[in-house]
């Protein structure tokens, strides 16, 4: 249990203690020892102390950042966004042929080498406009005509070692993402979305996409991660004004 002292008083940045007031003349003041007792005891549970007398931290917390914008198509607008246009099943899941990375670190297998493993272990092909082929034939990412965007890294499980984040144009309005993690020294897929972006950002552990939709509003999707489905997931869908007066 920890000493408080009710009658001490308490400065800067700790829970104030309020004191009670005087009783006026021919007021008993037999409550006082008993609401004193009482405001202690609040302070107690306040402060959090415990038999040991030492704090209990709440774990790591994520260091606040601005979005970041990642990709932004130079085509004109796409067409519009469909509102359920996800095509994550299957997420998690291995990617075959990519080599073992005992140490965790994605950094150590370039993203092209990913990239072109997460092609055999599809059920379907990509999209019919070539990009398939055009990854294929890739050599550096982010350098046309490589349809890979330039990788982004960022650790988006909170387990301090970065996941790999993929934007794969295809045709004029699409663009495929996809991220990887390293589970048990094996690259596993755990973003695998088609979008039709106006924009796509990062901001902290999350990716945020925005599309058109109807009538002067846009679909703003948040991905997120999800431990239990070990997997990035869409943790919030939301129509916004296109153009927000100011």
């Amino acid at each position: 249990m920890c000493d408080v002292d009710p009658s001490a008083a308490v400065t800067g940045n700790d829970v104030p203690v309020l004191r009670p007031l005087p009783a006026p003349e021919g007021r008993t003041r037999a409550a006082l020892p008993v609401l004193a007792f009482a405001m202690a005891s609040a302070l107690l549970l306040l402060t959090g102390c415990t038999g040991g007398g030492e704090p209990k931290s709440a774990g790591r917390t994520p260091a606040a950042s601005a979005p970041r914008q990642l990709w932004k198509p130079s085509t004109p607008p796409p067409p519009l966004a469909e509102p359920n246009a996800k095509i994550s099943d299957g997420v998690p899941s291995p990617v075959r042929g990519v080599p073992r990375v005992p140490s965790g670190d994605i950094h150590q297998v370039s993203a092209l080498t990913i990239a072109k493993a997460r092609l055999t272990t599809m059920t379907s092909p990509l999209d019919e406009e070539g990009t398939e082929k055009k990854i294929k034939d890739c050599k550096t990412a982010g350098q046309k005509p490589c349809p890979v965007q330039t990788p982004q890294y960022r650790d988006m499980n909170g387990d301090g070692k970065d996941e790999l984040l993929l934007g794969i144009t295809s045709g004029r309005y699409f663009l495929f993402l996809w991220g990887f993690t390293v589970k048990n020294g094996q690259a596993n897929l755990i973003l695998d979305q088609a979008t039709r972006p106006l924009s796509v950002e990062l901001s902290g552990r999350e990716v945020i996409v925005r599309e058109p939709a109807d009538k002067g509003y846009d679909i703003r999707r948040v991905y997120s991660w999800d431990a239990r489905e070990q997997a990035m997931d869409e943790r919030s869908f939301e129509y916004l004004e296109s153009n927000p007066k100011k």
